[in-house]
């Protein structure tokens, strides 16, 4: 059966399927019984198949039970990151059309939200293994069960960014999502033998289908503690045995500055890299660091994460790229005439297609007009692909620095002050210039010795003087999304109070 419900059956029902750091081991058995009785429960009490549920709950149990049985049931579930505003929640519930609201107990934002909007709200709480559904202050016991979801039905609703304009919504159905997971179970040869250790949100397709639910798919186990801790990580992977994880280079960056400890070493089967570039001075110093292969991929909501990836040995890893498609058709259109596909080594704008792609946008014409174009959908990125098929990403087409008319891609600024020894983080960034037009400014956070003008002679070393930042901000830190990533529009407005 080609829809999630498939992911809880693998050949070992005995096997643990998730493990929470100082609480409950559960089997594989025992976690596709209470997914079941959690379907039956919300069945039971009215929810609607193909309607859109609001999940805000913290990454653990209690999510992944809910997630799983809410998909069983039918119905779309819609996962929003607990840390929203009271606005954002209204906004996100009102464009997935809610039929209801699962959280914590207690005060919440997305309850006064979901108040104000007229939603009903379910709370949900961890009793030992099992997941308590409390509505009206009563706890769910009518069961009902429900029609087994098809491959065509929706089962995730997100939104994407919005980096450059309002977020969109993105319709995934179970084929899509089935797709997906059969990519990157595929990519990394997972197996019953592999322990995932889950440090990303799962309210975001990275950690939900990148790291968790395609080891699910595979018969391995998940890790889930409470959140990303830097002093945590390490007790935690020897703890559960963990041979993999995925994260974004934020993480791997923390995880660099620590201090150095041998038996860090040769601890993961592979360590996976996603979200935003990874730049390969710190992929170098991941690898050497660690002794293990640092695999960087290319994912984005609209493709149900993975789009492509660099592969496990002995397959060859290149540094800068983000590898080759992973069961996904790979183009590069021409970005003055859309439609019309260049030939490797032209940089354009980066296109996709393949079976985990959406269909289309929310109620959104205008944008899936745009966005999708004799079959393959257009990701705003620039790139190219080499003679091996790799792709490589040049940056977000709306983020490159048009400086005088010559074009500047933030990446490779980035790339350039990251090789310098006292660089921890590094982000260049376009600000509005009357004589260029755009020019070239950037932000660093320092781990050695370093100021602006020894970065900015150590970066014409190495870039054309066009692409030498015009000023580089010396920062303790840098703005981040929820989910670790840095946004160059953030970043720009915190350091040059640019207008966005």
């Amino acid at each position: 059966m080609n829809t999630l419900s498939s992911v809880l059956q693998p050949s070992s029902p005995t096997h643990d399927a998730v493990i929470i750091p100082d609480g409950p081991k559960v089997t594989y058995r025992d976690f596709a019984a209470e997914v079941e009785r959690l379907a039956a429960l919300l069945a039971g009490a009215g929810i609607q198949r193909q309607r859109a549920v609001s999940i805000v709950l913290p990454n653990g149990l209690e999510f992944m039970s809910v997630f799983l049985a809410v998909a069983r049931a039918g119905a779309i579930a819609a996962p929003l990151n607990s840390a929203y505003t009271d606005d954002e929640f209204k906004f996100y519930m009102e464009d997935a059309t809610s039929q209801l609201v699962i959280l914590p107990p207690g005060p919440h934002e997305a309850r006064t939200a979901a108040a104000q909007l007229g939603i009903p709200v379910m709370e949900a709480s961890l009793d030992g293994a099992r997941v308590r559904l409390v509505k009206d202050g009563l706890p769910l016991t009518r069961q009902k069960d429900p029609a087994p979801p098809s491959p065509d039905d929706v089962a995730l609703f997100l939104h994407t960014s919005g980096t450059t304009s309002r977020p969109k919504g993105v319709p995934l159905r179970h084929s899509n999502l089935m797709a997906s997971l059969g990519n990157i179970k595929a990519t990394y040869k997972l197996t019953p033998d592999d322990v995932s250790l889950i440090v990303m949100p799962l309210f975001h397709v990275h950690g939900l289908l990148g790291a968790a639910l395609s080891t699910l798919s595979s018969g391995g186990a998940i890790a889930i503690p409470p959140k990303f801790s830097a002093s945590q990580f390490w007790p935690l992977q020897k703890t559960t045995r963990a041979n993999w994880f995925s994260a974004v280079p934020t993480i791997h960056q923390v995880l660099l500055m620590q201090p150095k400890d041998e038996s860090q070493r040769n601890c993961f089967r592979f360590i996976r890299s996603c979200s935003s570039a990874l730049a390969p001075a710190v992929l170098e110093k991941m690898e050497s660091r660690f002794n293990t292969p640092v695999l960087e991929a290319y994912g984005m909501t609209e493709a149900s994460h993975q789009m492509s990836s660099n592969p496990l040995p002995p397959g060859t890893r290149a540094p800068g790229t983000v590898g080759a498609g992973t069961g996904v058709q790979i183009g590069i259109f021409d970005m003055d005439r859309p439609g019309t596909m260049l030939t490797t080594g032209q940089r354009g704008e980066v296109v996709i297609r393949g079976p985990n792609v959406t269909k289309g946008y929310n109620n959104n014409p205008k944008a899936n007009a745009e966005s999708f174009v004799n079959g393959w959908f257009r990701t705003g990125d620039q790139g190219f692909l080499d003679d091996r098929g790799y792709l490589t990403l040049t940056g977000r087409i709306k983020e490159l620095i048009n400086r005088g008319g010559e074009k500047v891609s933030p990446l490779e600024v980035d790339a350039a002050l990251l090789q310098h020894p006292g660089v921890a983080e590094a982000v260049c960034f376009g600000v509005p210039d009357q004589m260029f037009g755009e020019c070239v400014q950037a932000a660093v956070v320092l781990k050695g010795d370093a100021d602006e003008a020894a970065l900015r002679a150590f970066c014409a070393e190495r870039l054309a003087k066009f692409k030498v930042p015009d000023r580089i901000y010396i920062a303790e830190a840098l703005p981040r999304t929820a989910t670790g990533k840095v946004q160059r529009r953030h970043v720009a407005a915190a350091f040059a109070g640019k207008k966005q």
